[in-house]
Formats: structure tokens, sequence, C-alpha cells
């Protein structure tokens, strides 16, 4: 098993779908995972702290399993069938492990809340897991120093764009009366 943390909750802007995305501690690899919008608002609600009237979905889930006297102890996303993930949740329950089938989504939705350790099989992970594009990730994730991965960009390569705002008439623009 592979512990993994969520490194953010995205929404794709053309299909408005939104992606969890995981990552292994102590790696770049990471473990994007299609999720439905009332997950990924349960999740997101949740690790900014947020704090709502009414139990939401996963608060009561979290709720009975802890009035039943179980305790969550982790959560597994263990397989992948047919491009879809199944995971587990792992609870202790009258000192014996017991599985329970579960969407990914809702598992972590259950696990930020209960805060219990988040892993994904190594299978799975071999499988679906993804590490950075080298050519995108520098600018995106800096480099290594903690200095930005910027490329420099020399006075010849921002002539054009000088040329472009010296010769623009600031009255074309429309924000005169």
């Amino acid at each position: 098993m592979i512990e993994v943390t969520i490194d953010s909750v995205r929404i794709s802007l053309m299909t408005q779908h939104r992606v969890v995305v995981l990552r292994e501690k102590g790696s770049e690899r990471y473990l994007p995972i299609w999720i439905g919008a009332p997950e990924a608002d349960a999740i997101t609600l949740r690790l900014q702290g947020v704090q709502v009237e009414r139990p939401l979905t996963h608060d009561l889930l979290a709720n009975v399993i802890d009035t039943l006297g179980a305790e969550v102890q982790y959560i597994l996303v263990n397989d992948l069938r047919s491009d879809v993930f199944h995971a587990q949740i792992v609870l202790e329950y009258n000192e014996r492990e017991v599985r329970i089938d579960s969407r990914p989504s809702d598992a972590i939705a259950l696990a930020v809340r209960v805060e219990v350790p988040i892993y994904v099989a190594e299978k799975v992970m071999n499988e679906a897991g993804r590490m950075p594009d080298k050519d995108v990730a520098p600018s995106i994730l800096g480099t290594e120093s903690g200095e930005s991965a910027e490329p420099e960009v020399s006075d010849e390569d921002l002539g054009v764009f000088a040329e472009f705002i010296e010769e623009l008439d600031l009255d074309d623009l429309g924000g005169g009366d």
C-alpha cells in the first residue's frame, strides 16, 4: 500500500467535471480520480474548514460508524476495473477488521472528516499513477531549490510586444466617454 495525500480538487473548465488529485507521499507521482460534484464539494468544504449547520452525508456516515462503536482505520483505493476506481473503508469493529466497498470519492470524503490515512494499492498506482510532464512541471511546481523556474525572456523576444503596445490608441479601446 502506498500512502497518499490530497493534493487538490480541481474542476475541468471545459466539461465542469471534478477530479481529486492524490499525491504519493515522498514522491512526485499523482493519481487523478474523476469524481462527482457533490463529493468534490464535500471534500473541499472539509479541507477548507467550512462548518455547515446540519450534517452532510459523509458527516452522517462518520457519526453512524462512531455511534455503532466502530472506528475508521484507513481508506484504500484498492482496484481499477474497466477504468473505474474501487475503494474500501477499513474499520475496526469488535476487535476485528471490517472492509466496506466504496466509491473512492465517498471514502475520501469520509477520510477527511475522521482524519485517517488514505492509501492506494501498488498495482493501482502503477497502472494509473502519473508523473508530472517534465516540460510543464518546473514552471508549475518551481525548481527543487524553491526558485521560480520561469524561462528568462530577452529584450529581443519582448520587442514584438513593445511595438504592439506603442502602436495602441487608447481612445480606440472604448474606455472613453
